[in-house]
């Protein structure tokens, strides 16, 4: 296989912000070659993943960060190849084969991977627990397309918009004790079957315990629980070794509020929250409402998908059309 153009290098076009922040995975930066290579292949939990990876002392490996597989365009198919032929070690959340109709999947990519390395595969994380009323739901038309605002999905607001509500009408659903414990037990049911059906290493049974710093969103966890995954991990291929904290917040783009009613029951010594956190903006819960609600009137097929998916946790909060 012909080694990939350097973008910037080789073709005398100027790397873009984009190419300049992959340095290592499009050949702009030199990946180290006195350790073995490890590559993290996942969504954006992948690269925060590797970053706590990267705050082992002493570290018996390296790794190069590299886009999120959502991310991954046809010209990059050669380059990721190339770097699995390096690779002693593929950390893979389960990818389907020809994921996006590219070759990027986690068995396409353990393919091209030198005899005698590993895969080990870890879980993608969803976690509604702390967050019972947001969903992600795809849009029928354009399954890309998020919500304004935020890219998440609030049922009250689905609610409010099947019903005809207005901007000014009470949106808020009531939602008691055993409510928000189905929720969040059905929630690390879901993820702990996919971990016993795809996976070699599991880390919902560790959720629970870090309360409110679990996640930011539902698909966003937070430090304690990357730190936790990354340490199994490592037990997991024998490496003698341990993470620590990066020093800062990761997966940090968005911060969902943190109901009261929420907080009372799976994390009595949390702060709850009313506002959401948007690339470090404080957006209201009413803002976002309002938005979503007008979008729902322009797409109202996203209503109908939002009932379809989660008809069961609609129902258990009491929402009808």
């Amino acid at each position: 296989m012909a080694t990939p153009a350097r973008p910037g290098v080789t073709t005398g076009d100027p790397p873009s912000g984009r190419t300049r922040h992959y340095g290592g995975f499009y050949g702009l930066d030199d990946v180290p070659t006195d350790r073995p290579l490890w590559i993290v292949l996942g969504n954006c939990q992948a690269e925060a993943l590797r970053v706590v990876l990267d705050t082992v002392a002493d570290a018996p490996f390296t790794s190069v960060r590299m886009p999120p597989v959502h991310e991954l365009t046809e010209s990059d198919v050669a380059l990721l190849e190339a770097l699995a032929t390096r690779a002693q070690v593929l950390l893979a959340q389960p990818v389907r084969s020809g994921y996006r109709d590219l070759p990027i999947g986690t068995d396409d990519i353990a393919a091209h991977l030198p005899d005698g390395a590993r895969v080990l595969r870890w879980p993608v994380f969803r976690y509604a627990g702390l967050f019972p009323f947001q969903a992600i739901v795809r849009d029928p038309a354009d399954p890309s397309r998020d919500p304004p605002v935020v890219p998440y999905h609030d049922l009250r607001t689905v609610r409010a918009a099947a019903l005809g509500l207005s901007e000014t009408d009470d949106w808020d659903v009531p939602i008691d004790e055993d409510t928000i414990r189905w929720i969040a037990d059905r929630s690390l049911a879901e993820l702990r079957r996919r971990e016993e059906k795809d996976c070699d290493v599991a880390i919902s049974d560790a959720v629970p315990e870090h309360g409110a710093a679990a996640a930011h969103t539902i698909n966003h966890p937070g430090n304690p629980v990357l730190i936790e995954l990354a340490t199994r991990i490592l037990r997991a291929l024998d490496v003698p070794a341990t993470p620590a904290d990066p020093g800062r917040t990761l997966l940090d783009s968005v911060h969902a509020p943190l109901d009261r009613r929420v907080q009372e029951v799976l994390d009595p010594t949390a702060t709850p929250t009313s506002d959401w956190t948007v690339h470090g903006e404080t957006r209201s819960a009413e803002e976002v409402h309002r938005a979503q609600l007008r979008w729902y009137a322009e797409h109202p097929a996203v209503v109908d998908a939002a009932f379809e998916r989660h008809a069961d946790v609609l129902t258990r909060l009491g929402v009808t059309r």
